[in-house]
């Protein structure tokens, strides 16, 4: 697990289109803070940090440190707005926790390594489940799961009940879901030949049959 961002952020008390306006010229953005037990706090945050955190592999799913005049608490992207035309993130509601609280996450699975499988003809490799959502506390969610898939072969799939996952995080899936399996692509039978070179019989206007040349 990579180490925990943190992002510093101040108390603001202006509301209105023109206060935010001035907050993003000076860099920076409007946020609100929820949950956690407490009540909702609005913060100004820098625009360049939080829009790092986006562009992450984990994106909005990223639990990072936040940093309020030093109270500092794990939140996560809650909810976000977007400008249309620009693409600049220009809101953000963020989602605080309470110390020893879990949640759900979604989790993407990464797999690594040549499969013996491979090496037969026509063996294609399908990755049936590409993320999978875990139940744990936000500082021991994983950046990814990463598979082993080295020893696969066409005998075998790999299942969710072979993931390996840290202590603390529950995986919140069926254990019989598969996760990648080899298969054995064969080319398509060709069409069967008329035997003897036939002709094809063919159907007159009125629905009755005649040989092909006509008569």
């Amino acid at each position: 697990m990579a180490d925990k961002i943190t992002v510093k952020a101040e108390r603001r008390e202006g509301i209105g289109k023109g206060f935010s306006r001035r907050l993003r010229v000076n860099g920076k953005i409007p946020v609100v803070i929820y949950g956690g037990g407490t009540e909702s706090l609005a913060a100004a945050a820098s625009l360049s940090d939080l829009a790092a955190i986006l562009r992450t592999e984990a994106g909005v799913n990223t639990v990072f440190a936040l940093d309020v005049a030093g109270d500092v608490n794990d939140v996560i992207f809650q909810d976000r707005q977007i400008h249309p035309v620009t693409g600049r993130l220009m809101h953000a509601d963020l989602r605080r926790f309470a110390r020893g609280e879990k949640i759900e996450m979604t989790v993407p699975i990464h797999l690594e390594g040549e499969p013996d499988g491979l090496k037969e003809d026509g063996a294609v490799l399908t990755q049936a489940l590409r993320e999978i959502k875990v139940l744990c506390e936000p500082a021991r969610t994983p950046d990814s799961i990463v598979v082993d898939i080295s020893g696969l072969t066409t005998e075998h799939a790999i299942h969710v009940s072979d993931l390996k996952v840290g202590e603390g995080i529950e995986i919140h899936e069926s254990p019989d879901t598969v996760v990648a399996a080899i298969s054995i692509v064969k080319e398509a039978d060709l069409e069967p030949q008329l035997e003897g070179g036939a002709e094809p019989e063919l159907v007159d206007e009125k629905g009755e049959e005649g040989p092909a040349d006509g008569e």
